[in-house]
């Protein structure tokens, strides 16, 4: 991969602005975008600079931690959670990969490089922008989930859980039966920074008779001092997480010492 840097790093810009220009000639990904009546030029500044920014990180094989968040929040806008609000579809986030992929096999077949130097890179880049694919998209169904349901159930958030989040208040998607412990796995995958703080991982062992191997699975609980609270009542002075919740409640998350 490292051999091909030069040859990418020298045709970046040009890979950028002719992604820009396919998205915008095909109706459905114009029509995605919101530029079927024409192109917003501030829109299209903001998308090239962020992916710039990301083509960069790529290009320099960042694998940090804070990379991999960088790409489960990115998943999670193209859902419709980033600042526009535009939903674009999980086959067009498999696709655009795909595109990279493709313009780089161009550009390193255009350099003259050995066929040997080229397959071996896109080996390479193919496992990398595909580990990307795959942390994207689970902060796109992340969101999706976080959307799904017949109401919306508001849920505030108090302490040092606040600034971890980002956020003082969020509604989540919840069906008829769901109960507290499905709105709170919903707030938690949404939120994962969120986790260390709030939950402690229990992991329980199971033994199947069809099977020579023990089945080691984990669950979280609520850290001590935690406090759930529905409608202004603690969850553990009513049904606990199997509390059920219906249109017009509220949920409340407290951190120890509130």
């Amino acid at each position: 991969m490292s051999r091909s840097l030069e040859t990418l790093f020298r045709r970046g810009h040009e890979l950028v602005v002719n992604t820009y220009e396919h998205l915008q000639h095909v109706p459905e990904t114009a029509a995605v975008l919101g530029w079927d009546q024409g192109v917003d030029p501030v829109h299209l500044e903001e998308r090239r600079r962020f992916f710039t920014l990301w083509l960069t990180r790529t290009l320099g094989m960042d694998t940090s931690d804070e990379f991999a968040n960088y790409l489960f929040r990115a998943g999670k806008s193209h859902a419709a959670h980033g600042p526009r609000h535009v939903h674009v579809p999980e086959a067009y986030v498999t696709a655009s990969v795909g595109l990279v992929l493709s313009s780089f096999s161009q550009y390193l077949g255009e350099a003259g490089m050995p066929a040997e130097a080229i397959s071996a890179a896109l080996a390479g880049w193919n496992k990398y922008l595909g580990v990307q694919l795959n942390q994207m998209l689970f902060g796109y169904r992340i969101a999706c989930e976080f959307d799904e349901g017949r109401f919306k159930l508001p849920v505030r958030i108090f302490g040092i859980l606040r600034p971890k989040v980002g956020v003082a208040e969020c509604h989540i998607g919840v069906s008829a039966g769901a109960t507290a412990e499905t709105v709170l796995q919903k707030f938690f995958n949404y939120f994962p920074e969120g986790r260390q703080d709030a939950l402690q991982i229990i992991w329980s062992s199971e033994e199947r008779p069809d099977s020579l191997w023990m089945d080691v699975k984990p669950s979280y609980r609520l850290r001590k001092g935690w406090r759930i609270l529905l409608n202004g009542r603690e969850l553990e002075h009513q049904s606990g997480l199997d509390c059920l919740v219906k249109q017009g409640d509220e949920l409340s998350i407290f951190p120890p010492g509130r």
